[in-house]
C-alpha cells in the first residue's frame, strides 16, 4: 500500500502522521458559509456627556438639539487638536523631549483670545494643583 506524502508525515520528519483535515471553524450543514464574528466599531470617544453636565450647570432649564451637541463636540475636539499641536511645537523648539504643563499652558495663552486664555490658564492651573495635591 502506497502513502500519499499530502496525507501523511513523517516523525520526527515531515511526513509519518496525518495531517488534520482542514474544515471550516464555523460551517453548518453543506452550502452554507461560515459564520463571520460581527466587527466591533471602533470607540469614538466624545464630550458629550461632558457638555450636557456643563449645560445643566449654567442653564439647568436648558436642552440641547443632537446636531449642536455634535457641533460643540467638534469644536471642544478642534481646540484640543489645536492646542496639542502648538503644545508640541513649543516642545520641539526648546528640543525637550517631553510636554509638560508648561507647553501646554503656553499654547493655551497662544491658541485662545485674551480673556479665554486667562480663564483656560486659570481652570487649568487649578486642576494641575488639585491632581498633585491628591
Amino acid at each position: 500500500m502506497q502513502e500519499d506524502s499530502t496525507t501523511w508525515r513523517a516523525r520526527g520528519s515531515p511526513r509519518l502522521r496525518p495531517l488534520a483535515a482542514k474544515e471550516p471553524a464555523a460551517a453548518g450543514a453543506e452550502g452554507e458559509k461560515p459564520k463571520k464574528k460581527a466587527k466591533k466599531s471602533a470607540k469614538h470617544e466624545t464630550y458629550k456627556l461632558y457638555i450636557y453636565k456643563v449645560l445643566k450647570q449654567v442653564h439647568p432649564d436648558t436642552g440641547i438639539s443632537s446636531k449642536a451637541m455634535s457641533i460643540m463636540n467638534s469644536f471642544i475636539n478642534d481646540i484640543f487638536e489645536k492646542v496639542a499641536t502648538e503644545a508640541s511645537k513649543l516642545s520641539r523648539y526648546n528640543k525637550k523631549p517631553t510636554v509638560t504643563s508648561r507647553e501646554i499652558q503656553t499654547a493655551v495663552r497662544l491658541v485662545l483670545p485674551g480673556e479665554l486664555a486667562k480663564h483656560a490658564v486659570s481652570e487649568g492651573t487649578k486642576a494641575v494643583t488639585k491632581f498633585t495635591s491628591a
